[in-house]
C-alpha cells in the first residue's frame, strides 16, 4: 500500500488480499484479545481475526491502524510501535486504516472509535505485541532454516542475521507463516529503543499531505455518483411539513429534491456540490416548529443565572455540604468570589463533514468517510439502509480535523447521507457535503457553562473552603454512552477537572443540568476546556488574596509524596523554570501561569503578553511543559501541544455561538474567527522524560492555554476576565 494514499480496505477484501499472496503473513488478535496469525493456509475470517500488521512475500510491512488520522499523528504513532518491536526500517513500513469491525475496538470505549486522546494510550501494548510477535516468528523461521539457535539470530532495519548468514523479511515470511505466534512475545527494554522517543522521525502522513496525494473523504469520487446538500430548519427541533423545489429546476446541474424519511430536511441532488448549494437556495420549505427551541442567548443566560442562584440539583463531590462550605468561604477574613460564563462553541474543523455512500455489487453498502466512530456509524447505516451489518463496509480516509465533531452519538451526517441515498432509490451513489454555514448552524456545540465559586483563605495562607456550583447541558445523558459517564445523576464530563483536581483543597461542588433540544457534544478536551479556565483563574485570584506568588501558592496545595500530585507539581515547576518565572511583569508586559491534568497527562503553560499604546494585547510566547508518560513521538507531542494551545487561545479570544429567537447568528469564519497566524505566539514545549505508560496528547495542551492568557492579561492590565470570549469583556487584540 502506498502511504501517499492511505485508506482502508473493506474487511472481506482485506482478508482476501492477505490470503491470495502466497507466503504472506498477518499478525493480530482474535476476539478474545489473544495474539493470532493468518496465512493463505489458515483463513482468519472464520475465527473473527483482525490483523494489526501484515508482511508481504517481498518483506514489505503494512501496519493496520485502528484509530483514524485527523492530524493528531496516529498513523505515525501506532506505526512506530510496530516498527520498533519488529526492528524494521522506517521506510519499509506502510500504513493502512483498519476496516470497520468490532475487533478493532478502542479499549477505552468498548467499540471501534477514536477520541478522548486514547489512541496511543490504549493501543500501546497491542501494537508492540503484534510487532514483537511478527519479529519472533521471523527469527524462529530463520533459525530453523539456518539450523542455529534462535538466540543467535538478530534483526535490524529489516535484515535478519546470524553469524555470516543474512536474509530479508521476504526470505522467511513463508516459513514464518507456518508458525504459531508466541502467546507473550518478549518486548524490548526501553533502553534499546531506536524509534520510540526519537526526535524528528518523519510523519507517515506529511509527504502525502504536502504533495496533495493524501485522500480525504472530500476527495472521493465513485461511479454513478450525485452530489447532495440538505435543507434543514433554522431552528433546533424543527421538522419538515412541506417543500417546493420548482424554482430549483432552473439551476444548471439540478437533478431532484426529496424529503428525508424522518422529515428532518430536504435532500437536494445535483451534478456538483456547487449546483446542489445553488439549487438548495431556490427550495422553499414550511417547518413544524412546535418542538423547536426558540430561546435566544440572552434568555438562556438569564435561565442559567436563575439555576446558578437556586440550590444545585446534584452533589458532585458527595459531601453534601455546599451551603456550609460557601458560608465558611464568604466568612473568611480573606476570600474570593467570582461568576464565570462560557459560551456555546462550534468545532469548526477546516474540512466540514462529508461522506459518500454507495451500493456494492453484492447488494451491500459502502460508506467512504473520515470515520471517527465506526462503532456507532456502522450499525446506524445498516439500520437505515436495511442491510445486514456484515454487508456494510466503511472505508476510512484522512480527516481534515474534527475536534470531536465527527464522533457524535447520533452519527448525524451519516444518517443524512443514508436517508438521502434511500430517498433517491438506493442505487445511485450519493456524496453529501456540508457547507461552513451548515457546520456553524448545525449544532453539536460545546455546551454553555455558568459557574460560581466562593473561596476562603485560612490563617495559614492556604485555601480553607472552596464552594463551587455549575450549570450546563449534559453531553452524555440520553446517549448510548450514558452508563459510562453518568453516576448518581452527575455527568462526570460536566464537572471533570474540578471534582477530580489534584489540588488538595476542601471543596464542595453542586451541579444543575440545563435542558434544551440543542444538540451538544464533546469538544476538544470536553469539560476540561472550561474547568481548566475556571480552576486556574481562581487559583490566581486566591493567590492574590493570600498575598502569595501564583506558583508557590499552587505548590503549597500539592503533596509531592503522592505521584499524581508530584507529576502535577513537576510540570508546574518546569514551565516556570523554562520561562524564567519570577512573579513580576515589566511595564506594558504581563505574565500568567496555569497547570491542568486531563486525559492522564499533566500540562503547565506560562503566557507572556504585551500591551501596545492602544491597549491591544499581543500574545508573545507560550512556554509549555508536558508529562504524558513515555514520549513515543516527541515531534508529534510538540505539534499537538502547539495545536492544542492555538485552538484553545483562538476559542477564548473571540469565539462564541449566539442565537436570536433560536437561530444561530454566526455564518462563516468572518463572524466565527479561527486563530489567525498573526495571533499565534512562539511556543516552546518541554517534554518530561518518563518511563510511565503513555497518556493523551491530542487534547491536554488546550485547557491551560486560556487561563494562562487570562492571568497574563490581568497582570498586564488589571482586567480579570471571567466571561468569554475575551472580546466580549472589552479585550482587543493587536
Amino acid at each position: 500500500m502506498d502511504t501517499n494514499n492511505t485508506v482502508s480496505m473493506n474487511r472481506r477484501g482485506f482478508l482476501k488480499s492477505t490470503a491470495v499472496l502466497g507466503g504472506a503473513i498477518a499478525i493480530g488478535f482474535n476476539p478474545s484479545g489473544v495474539l493470532a496469525a493468518a496465512t493463505g493456509t489458515a483463513p482468519a475470517d472464520a475465527v473473527g481475526f483482525n490483523p494489526f500488521v501484515k508482511i508481504s512475500p517481498t518483506g514489505q510491512v503494512t501496519v493496520v491502524v485502528k484509530h483514524f488520522e485527523m492530524g493528531q499523528g496516529t498513523s505515525t504513532g501506532l506505526t512506530t510501535l510496530v516498527a520498533e518491536e519488529l526492528d524494521v526500517a522506517w521506510d519499509q513500513v506502510d500504513v493502512e486504516f483498519a476496516p470497520s469491525h468490532d475487533n478493532y475496538k478502542n479499549l477505552a470505549f468498548g467499540g471501534q472509535g477514536t477520541g478522548g486522546s486514547t489512541a496511543i494510550a490504549n493501543s500501546f501494548m497491542q501494537y508492540r505485541q503484534a510487532g514483537a510477535a511478527a519479529r519472533d516468528m521471523l527469527v524462529r523461521a530463520a533459525a530453523a532454516e539456518w539450523e542455529v539457535d534462535a538466540s543467535t539470530v538478530s534483526v535490524k532495519d529489516g535484515m535478519i542475521t546470524s553469524g555470516d548468514k543474512q536474509g530479508t523479511f521476504g526470505d522467511f515470511v513463508k516459513a514464518a507463516s507456518m508458525l504459531e505466534p508466541a502467546a507473550e512475545p518478549v518486548l524490548k527494554d526501553a533502553a534499546n529503543f531506536t524509534l520510540i522517543g526519537k526526535n524528528q522521525l518523519p510523519r507517515k502522513d506529511s509527504l502525502a499531505k504536502t504533495t496533495g496525494k493524501a485522500m480525504f473523504a472530500l476527495d472521493v469520487k465513485v461511479p454513478n455518483m450525485v452530489y447532495a446538500t440538505i435543507l434543514t430548519s433554522p431552528l433546533f427541533g424543527g421538522t419538515l411539513k412541506s417543500f417546493d423545489a420548482s424554482k430549483a429546476a432552473s439551476v444548471t446541474g439540478f437533478i431532484d429534491a426529496k424529503a428525508l424519511a424522518d422529515n428532518s430536511g430536504v435532500a437536494v441532488y445535483a451534478q456538483s456540490t456547487w449546483a446542489s448549494i445553488k439549487a438548495r437556495r431556490a427550495v422553499t420549505a414550511e417547518w413544524d416548529d412546535t418542538a423547536s427551541d426558540m430561546r435566544g442567548t440572552d434568555q438562556m443566560l438569564s435561565e442559567y443565572s436563575d439555576k446558578l442562584n437556586a440550590d444545585p440539583v446534584y452533589d458532585a463531590t458527595g459531601k453534601g455540604n455546599l451551603a456550609d462550605v460557601e458560608a465558611a468561604a464568604i466568612a473568611a477574613e480573606k476570600s474570593v468570589s467570582a461568576d464565570f460564563h462560557f459560551p456555546l462553541l462550534a468545532h469548526a474543523p477546516m474540512e466540514p463533514v462529508n461522506c459518500v455512500i454507495e451500493r456494492t455489487e453484492d447488494g451491500g453498502i459502502r460508506l467512504h468517510d473520515g470515520c471517527q466512530f465506526q462503532m456507532i456509524t456502522h450499525p446506524t447505516v445498516a439500520a437505515i439502509t436495511q442491510v445486514p451489518p456484515e454487508k456494510v463496509d466503511i472505508v476510512t480516509y484522512y480527516a481534515g480535523g474534527s475536534f470531536g465533531r465527527r464522533a457524535n452519538a447520533k452519527s448525524d451526517y451519516h444518517v443524512q447521507a443514508a436517508l438521502a441515498f434511500m430517498a433517491l432509490g438506493g442505487e445511485k451513489a450519493v456524496k453529501l457535503v456540508w457547507t461552513r454555514e451548515d457546520d456553524l448552524a448545525g449544532g453539536f456545540y460545546r455546551p454553555m457553562f455558568a459557574q460560581r465559586a466562593h473561596i476562603g483563605i485560612g490563617d495559614d495562607g492556604k485555601i480553607s473552603a472552596w464552594g463551587h456550583r455549575s450549570v450546563t447541558q449534559s453531553i452524555f445523558k440520553g446517549g448510548p454512552m450514558e452508563s459510562m459517564a453518568v453516576h448518581n445523576g452527575v455527568d462526570h464530563f460536566s464537572v471533570e477537572g474540578i471534582v477530580d483536581t489534584p489540588y488538595q483543597i476542601p471543596m464542595a461542588l453542586g451541579l444543575t443540568d440545563y435542558e434544551s433540544p440543542m444538540p451538544v457534544l464533546w469538544w476538544r478536551s470536553v469539560g476540561h476546556s472550561q474547568s481548566g479556565y475556571t480552576m486556574e483563574v481562581l487559583m490566581d485570584m486566591a493567590a492574590e488574596a493570600a498575598g502569595q506568588d501564583p506558583v508557590e501558592f499552587r505548590l503549597a496545595h500539592l503533596d509531592e509524596s503522592d505521584e499524581n500530585q508530584a507529576r502535577f507539581a513537576g510540570v508546574l515547576k518546569l514551565a516556570a523554570e523554562k520561562a524564567g518565572w519570577n512573579g513580576q511583569s515589566a511595564s506594558g508586559k504581563g505574565r500568567g501561569i496555569a497547570v491542568h491534568k486531563s486525559f492522564g497527562s499533566y500540562v503547565a503553560e506560562v503566557a507572556d503578553v504585551s500591551v501596545n499604546e492602544d491597549g491591544a494585547i499581543s500574545i508573545d510566547k507560550i512556554t509549555c511543559a508536558v508529562d504524558c508518560g513515555m514520549a513515543v513521538n516527541p515531534d508529534v507531542i510538540r505539534a499537538q501541544m502547539e495545536g492544542g494551545i492555538g485552538y484553545g487561545l483562538g476559542a477564548v479570544m473571540r469565539n462564541e455561538i449566539t442565537l436570536k429567537d433560536g437561530v444561530v447568528e454566526q455564518g462563516n469564519f468572518p463572524d466565527y474567527q479561527p486563530l489567525r497566524i498573526t495571533d499565534m505566539p512562539d511556543v516552546e514545549v518541554h517534554i518530561v522524560p518518563s518511563d510511565k505508560a503513555p497518556t493523551g496528547v491530542g487534547e491536554p495542551g488546550l485547557p491551560p492555554a486560556g487561563p494562562a492568557l487570562a492571568n497574563a492579561i490581568y497582570a498586564a492590565t488589571g482586567n480579570r476576565i471571567t466571561s468569554l470570549p475575551m472580546t466580549s469583556s472589552g479585550i482587543t487584540f493587536a
